[in-house]
């Protein structure tokens, strides 16, 4: 007799979102690094949008100077956060306590999965967990937001800001995408 085996079934990825004010800088280039940082990996997606702003605008091209090399943004263009944006994401990071309070605001049902990317990085350097269950424990969990998670916004600030703002998205993101890469498949 042949033995029978339950179909596989696919695994649905993490989504996280992040957000900015206008989603030209900060979560623009966060969606960008991410994306170059996890490579062809499928287990998680990344995408932004912002708080107020551009819609359909390109990356501003002072912080795209700071990219990772290969971190191609050609195709980006900006967007609004919307209620649909925040409820199909598993994880909203924002930019700065601002925009959480904000989103908070306005989508109070979504408190477990919307942090700053500094808080998430911060819970995420101290944990052992991985992927959804890391998600799951830091939002009950959250640590506070502290100034030193925000990331300072760039625009029209000169190279100097944008060079810091994207030194300190990297710095979160090499604590943030290895930790929501699922551990069964590294």
């Amino acid at each position: 007799m042949e033995a029978r085996y339950p179909p596989r079934v696919p695994r649905v990825p993490i989504t996280v979102l992040f957000v900015c004010t206008a989603n030209i800088c900060r979560s623009a280039y966060a969606e960008v690094a991410a994306r170059h940082l996890a490579g062809s990996r499928t287990d998680v997606v990344f995408s932004s949008a912002g708080t107020h702003g551009y819609v359909s605008q390109p990356m501003d091209a002072e912080m795209a100077q700071f990219l990772p090399e290969g971190g191609a943004h050609d195709g980006f263009a900006s967007r609004r956060v919307t209620r649909d944006l925040i409820d199909d994401a598993d994880l909203v990071l924002t930019a700065e306590a601002s925009h959480r309070t904000f989103l908070l605001e306005e989508y109070p049902h979504a408190f477990r999965k919307v942090l700053t990317l500094g808080q998430f990085a911060e819970a995420a350097g101290r944990s052992e967990l991985r992927g959804r269950e890391l998600i799951t424990a830091v939002g009950l969990r959250q640590p506070p937001a502290r100034p030193e998670h925000d990331v300072r916004d760039p625009y029209r600030r000169g190279r100097a800001a944008n060079a810091r703002s994207a030194a300190q998205v990297d710095e979160f993101l090499m604590i943030v995408v290895p930790a929501l890469v699922d551990e069964t498949t590294r």
